[in-house]
């Protein structure tokens, strides 16, 4: 695809692009740069690869930063692991793709909150709070919101003391809240849209927004067709979503994480989402939440059409700007050790 487009009085290629959160599961096995290349075919300068998600036995987080670590540098030649934010800048100039790594739910912890010194040490830098379902430290979206635990509030503590950054995405509306009132740093949604606009359990309030931006946070925008209120993901109602952030809050507390996997219509063809809603026996997934319908997601090499999206909406360069990256990026430098 060309990407030298004029947008704004810009190229797109002139814009830093920055993902906090791909939509692949990573497997310890699986191969690495068919995933990846999507992202560094539209020119992602940092991307954070998911490495587990809550319904996954603990160790599988473990097994699967352990491998990734030794094998990215073999096999995707253009990535480069990096460690503080300086190196992002470096990586760029060296014509790689800088690659951290997130957690979707602190079951990976199992109970210990000096967990997270540990996972830090092997790249994550963002950890969600629970996905969709209850754990030690705090509730899922779809589950009875007990509110943020003394277990939770000891993690949010030692995540505030090494540097990974709280994500509140997929994590229920009173831990959320308790969250993002404990915190010392700002917190994030890495994926989540406005329930204003589409009223989905997995979306979030006006309140949630607002409380994220007075932590300095950011809401990163999600291209999941069930999230966005449309069958097929378009570019104008992500600018849309954008849109209603920025206008709530601010254009720098609202940023764009398509949630994207590469595999997803394969995954479709094979049942595998069916047999995930089957297996979990609804619990993580509910069919009455519309996780039975088809799945569909932007896909990420769709960006310059939503930056075009975003200008027809009103925003301008700088705007748009920290909505690729910017904003991510001034928490990232905050928040990192």
């Amino acid at each position: 695809m060309d990407h030298s487009g004029t947008i704004n009085g810009m190229s797109f290629k002139d814009y830093s692009l920055w993902d906090s959160h791909c939509g692949f599961e990573t497997t310890h096995d699986g191969p690495l740069e068919p995933l990846l290349r999507p992202w560094w075919e539209v020119g992602v300068n940092y991307l954070s690869v998911n490495t587990y998600f809550d319904p996954q036995p603990w160790t599988e987080a473990e097994r699967v930063l352990a491998s990734i670590r030794k094998r990215l540098p073999l096999e995707v030649p253009y990535c480069r692991l990096i460690s503080k934010f300086d190196e992002i800048e470096s990586a760029k100039v060296e014509g790689k793709m800088a690659i951290t790594f997130d957690i979707e739910g602190m079951n990976a912890l199992n109970g210990q909150p000096e967990m997270v010194q540990h996972y830090y040490g092997l790249g994550v830098r963002q950890m969600v709070v629970a996905y969709n379902r209850n754990n030690l430290m705090g509730s899922g979206c779809h589950d009875e919101d007990i509110g943020l635990t003394r277990l939770g509030r000891q993690v949010i503590e030692e995540m505030n003391r090494v540097g990974m950054v709280i994500d509140c995405s997929h994590t229920g509306y009173r831990t959320t809240m308790d969250v993002m009132e404990y915190s010392d740093h700002p917190v994030i949604f890495s994926h989540s849209n406005p329930r204003s606009l589409v009223d989905h359990g997995r979306n979030i309030t006006d309140e949630q927004i607002r409380a994220c931006a007075d932590t300095g946070g950011v809401v990163g925008i999600t291209g999941v067709n069930l999230f966005l209120g449309e069958e097929e993901p378009s570019p104008r109602t992500i600018a849309r979503h954008v849109a209603y952030v920025a206008e709530l809050t601010s254009p720098e507390n609202v940023g764009v994480c398509l949630d994207f996997d590469p595999e997803l219509e394969e995954k479709n063809r094979r049942g595998v989402i069916d047999g995930l809603l089957e297996e979990g026996d609804g619990t993580y997934w509910p069919r009455g939440a519309g996780y039975d319908r088809p799945v569909k997601i932007m896909n990420i090499s769709r960006l310059p059409e939503i930056v075009k999206a975003m200008e027809d909406v009103g925003f301008g360069d700088d705007e748009i700007s920290g909505i690729l990256a910017g904003n991510f990026m001034r928490i990232a430098k905050q928040v990192w050790r």
